[in-house]
């Protein structure tokens, strides 16, 4: 059983980087890992992809920010995070020190806020990749989100590769609140991206009947959890078929191996674990060993020769 383990590839490529483990963290899920690594060794994960960081602090929205739904929950944190300066100096390092890999998720409210953060993020040693989340509203453009909007969508990348220049792989994050994510998905990756993540979070609301009023101080948020799995299928399907090259790391509702393998099979190269990780802080190293048995009574030598095999039937 040990050499038919051994033998087995758990490998996924993104740009220029291997990964030796096809689960990673959903950002904004597990902070910065710390959470996480009191449950087990960090190193254990493909990557942790962090929070999204901003180029200033941000105190985040209003409470209530979080509310349960039927198969999911509704976020409205607002990004919270301490700016790029004070993540830099401290997780990074602390990161680094407990053997993790490390993506860093960026935001901003403006193409320069996103060309500053790449730049900041160049040479920085121990950091695997970037992962760019576009799914923020765009203040120079009256709000309209960045991934709603295909022209936004390419100079934001388009910014990115250029102050960080070739050594990062850069993975952007897509919205699925939109018409066509092909071409979205497109645009990005002429652009330059070396991968996608797929999917964020869709946007909803709850109200309470009782209070008469949204459950959300911020009205409306991110819908996560296995309710939007479904979603995330459609799109990694639908970008896989038309762009079978560009490497996918899937999310959206994975609770199980059976979850994971069901992104992956669509098209996805890797698995992010997000929500899951709330109820069960040991939920990403369950999913992988669930995932690897899956694909071996499946008969797969690797989790690559699974990716995309329902376009195939």
């Amino acid at each position: 059983m040990d050499n038919q383990f051994q033998a087995f590839d758990s490998r996924c490529k993104f740009g220029g980087k291997y990964f030796p483990s096809p689960i990673f963290t959903a950002s904004g899920c597990a902070g910065s890992g710390k959470e996480l690594s009191q449950f087990f060794d960090l190193d254990e994960l493909g990557a942790v992809v962090t929070k999204s960081i901003s180029v200033k602090p941000r105190s985040g929205r209003a409470t209530p920010r979080m509310a349960e739904t039927p198969s999911g929950m509704l976020n409205s944190i607002g990004l919270q995070g301490p700016g790029i300066d004070q993540f830099l100096a401290e997780d990074i390092p602390w990161l680094i020190a407990n053997n993790a890999r490390v993506i860093v998720s960026i935001s901003g409210e403006t193409i320069e806020e996103y060309s500053s953060l790449a730049r900041k993020l160049r040479g920085v040693a121990g950091i695997s990749g970037i992962e760019v989340n576009i799914s923020c509203p765009n203040v120079e453009n009256r709000g309209m989100v960045f991934a709603c909007d295909p022209v936004a969508s390419r100079s934001v990348v388009e910014s990115v590769r250029r102050n960080v220049g070739g050594e990062l792989p850069i993975i952007v994050k897509l919205s699925p609140d939109v018409t066509d994510i092909v071409s979205i998905a497109g645009e990005v990756i002429s652009a330059g991206a070396d991968g996608l993540a797929l999917i964020n979070t869709l946007l909803g609301m709850a109200i309470d009947i009782d209070a008469m009023r949204p459950k959300l101080a911020g009205k409306t948020g991110g819908l996560s959890g296995p309710a939007i799995r479904p979603v995330a299928v459609r799109a990694i399907y639908q970008v896989h078929a038309a762009f079978k090259n560009t490497p996918i790391l899937g999310m959206g509702g994975v609770t199980s191996g059976r979850d994971a393998l069901e992104l992956i099979m669509a098209g996805a190269s890797a698995i992010s674990v997000g929500t899951a990780n709330f109820g069960d802080p040991t939920a990403v190293t369950r999913i992988k060993k669930e995932l690897i048995e899956l694909l071996k009574e499946r008969k797969f030598s690797s989790v690559a020769a699974a990716v995309g095999v329902a376009h195939e039937k």
